[in-house]
């Protein structure tokens, strides 16, 4: 693969990851940047993991991950989608948690968007696998892409929360549910 086909997979794969990270920036207070960063690098993180372990797996279990990977991803953002839902609504964002709970669910909501978004990055690993690539390479380039992407949707949900109000926080979550059944209707043939 040459750089630039790596390049443009990289910012393909980020491209979920922005989405998620401009709702996640809508809830956020007034992120400083190296906090909108800190967020960014949990998502290039997994995301670089993401093809390594798809890699690893190999054709062998390509079946039985392409076979559930869009009821995962589904799942996932439904549930982290709809709970942007619901604290848009509540006067505090959270559904009136103490800070210390929302920071734990709230770092826990990352990890599971960061996972559910790099699914796809899974399923590109095990196809790379039949590749003459440097899976290693094209790992980091996707986890770079992806940190510069969630770093800045992150940046840019919160401007548009400063400028619109809490609707981007609910549009967000909505935003990651329309992205979950765009991954379910098109593995399942309906789009």
């Amino acid at each position: 693969m040459n750089p630039l086909t790596t390049l443009l997979l990289a910012f393909s794969m980020s491209a979920d990851a922005f989405a998620a990270s401009i709702g996640s920036g809508a809830q956020m207070g007034r992120p400083h940047p190296l906090r909108a960063l800190r967020r960014g690098l949990v998502f290039g993180v997994v995301e670089t993991i993401a093809p390594l372990l798809g890699w690893a797996l190999g054709m062998g279990a390509a079946q039985y991950v392409e076979a559930w990977d869009h009821w995962i991803v589904f799942s996932l953002l439904l549930l982290i989608g709809g709970h942007m839902m619901y604290a848009s609504f509540s006067a505090d964002g959270e559904g009136g948690s103490s800070a210390a709970t929302r920071g734990r669910r709230g770092w826990w909501l990352l990890l599971a968007t960061a996972f559910a978004t790099s699914i796809d990055a899974l399923a590109v690993g095990i196809g790379l696998a039949l590749m003459d690539v440097n899976i290693v390479t094209t790992a980091l380039a996707i986890g770079a892409a992806t940190t510069l992407m969630a770093t800045l949707g992150t940046l840019f949900g919160r401007w548009l929360t400063d400028k619109v109000g809490r609707p981007v926080e609910f549009l967000g979550g909505l935003i990651l549910i329309g992205i979950g059944s765009g991954i379910l209707t098109q593995h399942l043939g309906l789009w």
